[in-house]
């Protein structure tokens, strides 16, 4: 098996039979076996049976059908721990992606010796209200992450296999693997992707979303820089409150020994012992979090399963 796609879909009823049939087009003209992993994320609508259809049509295709909607970080988890392929192959069940951009971004990613290759929707086809909101988001993400790729949101991106294994998801953190993958020393790369309008069905993507997107980036940046030791960053914190409040505490006390004013009625002794007590939270906050390092999110998962189908196939 060299090629594994994951597609995720949720209430994609009336656009997985032709993703099927251009997807087959544009992988049976690649050297190598391939493997499609939809993930059925709780659709209410006939994503289930049309994906049913697809598994008894083609042994190249598989199903995973989640217990309700878990999201598409969840999906994606779910596809990476059961792919098989040496390249893992990612991208939207709506059709805005084109499979067609599969062989030149696997030459690209071959040609530059990458890890992972990321599509680059430069002329994106959506409504101007979340273009606006991706444009701001992709300038904050480069800003926080320092990554260089122009658009992380995309979706589909090629990955060598090897670069999934302990890669833990959960949230929205979907948006988030290249950086985390840089981090890493991972060699990311990009191509601009073709994009176009949706046709069928709704958008998933929302205004809470993004806003969702936005608190796990936080942790994405805390993550990259403070994981392998967060007493380095609650650490610092905690000694700049001891440190402002024993200066604070020892300019209270020279004054008050050399009698040049009272502090009777002042509150400033006690914002001195609230900077000392606050700086040694902190300190154990970061001893706290050194050890909640160690087993982050080893032996969890952020989905349920209620059957996989294709698995058994000859």
């Amino acid at each position: 098996m060299k090629y594994s796609l994951v597609i995720p879909a949720h209430n994609e009823q009336d656009n997985l039979r032709s993703l099927y049939q251009a997807t087959k087009e544009v992988m049976d003209q690649m050297d190598g076996g391939w493997e499609i992993i939809f993930i059925d994320d709780g659709s209410d609508d006939d994503t289930n049976k049309i994906m049913r259809e697809l598994v008894q049509k083609d042994q190249c295709v598989k199903m995973i059908e989640f217990r309700r909607n878990f999201g598409q970080t969840a999906a994606w988890s779910a596809g990476f721990d059961r792919v098989q392929g040496e390249f893992v192959i990612v991208m939207d069940a709506d059709l805005q992606n084109d499979p067609k951009d599969i062989p030149a971004m696997m030459k690209h990613l071959l040609g530059k010796d990458l890890d992972v290759v990321s599509g680059w929707r430069r002329h994106r086809q959506d409504n101007g209200g979340m273009v606006l909101l991706s444009k701001i988001g992709n300038v904050v993400h480069r800003w926080m992450t320092a990554e260089k790729i122009h658009d992380h949101g995309c979706s589909l991106k090629i990955y060598r296999r090897e670069v999934l294994i302990d890669l833990e998801l959960y949230g929205e953190m979907h948006r988030y693997i290249t950086a985390l993958l840089s981090w890493k020393g991972f060699r990311v790369g990009e191509l601009e992707v073709n994009h176009y309008p949706r046709e069928h069905g709704r958008t998933n993507y929302s205004v809470k979303k993004k806003l969702k997107g936005f608190l796990d980036l936080i942790v994405v940046k805390f993550w990259v820089q403070y994981a392998a030791r967060p007493m380095h960053f609650f650490g610092a914190i905690g000694i700049g409150f001891i440190f402002a409040g024993f200066i604070l505490g020892s300019s209270i006390l020279i004054i008050w020994l050399l009698k040049i004013t009272g502090f009777a009625n002042s509150s400033l002794p006690l914002l001195a012992v609230l900077l000392v007590l606050l700086g040694f939270q902190f300190l154990l906050t970061g001893v706290l979090a050194d050890v909640v390092a160690k087993t982050y999110y080893a032996q969890k998962k952020a989905y349920s399963i209620k059957e996989t189908i294709g698995w058994d196939k000859i």
